[in-house]
C-alpha cells in the first residue's frame, strides 16, 4: 500500500511541477528536445551514409566479380567454339574413312582388336584377384 501511495504522491508531484513551469522554461526545453532531435538525426544521416558507403563498395565488388566472369565465360565458348571446329574436322575425316569398303573392313578390324585386348586384360586381372 505505501508503494501506491508513494507512487500517487510522485505523480502528484510532477504534475504540479510542470503546471508550475514558466512559458520561457517551456520553451527552453522545446529548443533542447529539437536539439537532441537534429543531434539524433545527424547520427542517422551518417549511419546512412556509412551504410550506402558499405554498399557502394559491395556493388562494385559485386561489379568486378561479373566482369571477372563475363571473360571467363568468353574465353571459354572460344575455346568450345575452337573444339567444335576440331571435331568437325575429325567427324569429316572420319566420314571419308567409312566411304570406302577396305577402309571399313580396317575399322572393323582395328576395334575387334581393341575389344580383344580389353576382355583379355580384364580376364587376366580377375585371375590375378581370385589367386591373391
Amino acid at each position: 500500500m505505501s508503494y501506491r501511495r508513494d507512487h500517487r504522491s510522485s505523480k502528484s508531484a510532477l504534475s504540479d511541477g510542470f503546471d508550475k513551469l514558466e512559458e520561457g522554461g517551456l520553451r527552453s526545453s522545446s529548443s533542447f528536445s529539437h536539439e537532441i532531435k537534429d543531434h539524433d538525426n545527424d547520427k542517422a544521416i551518417d549511419s546512412l551514409q556509412d551504410r550506402v558507403a558499405f554498399l557502394k563498395r559491395l556493388t562494385g565488388d559485386i561489379h568486378d566479380e561479373v566482369e571477372s566472369h563475363n571473360r571467363l565465360l568468353d574465353r571459354m565458348g572460344n575455346g568450345m567454339d575452337a573444339t567444335r571446329g576440331v571435331m568437325s574436322g575429325t567427324m569429316d575425316r572420319f566420314k571419308k574413312v567409312f566411304e570406302k569398303k577396305s577402309n571399313r573392313r580396317m575399322c572393323t578390324l582395328v576395334g575387334g582388336f581393341v575389344v580383344s585386348f580389353l576382355i583379355v586384360y580384364y580376364l587376366i586381372r580377375m585371375l590375378r584377384y581370385v589367386r591373391g
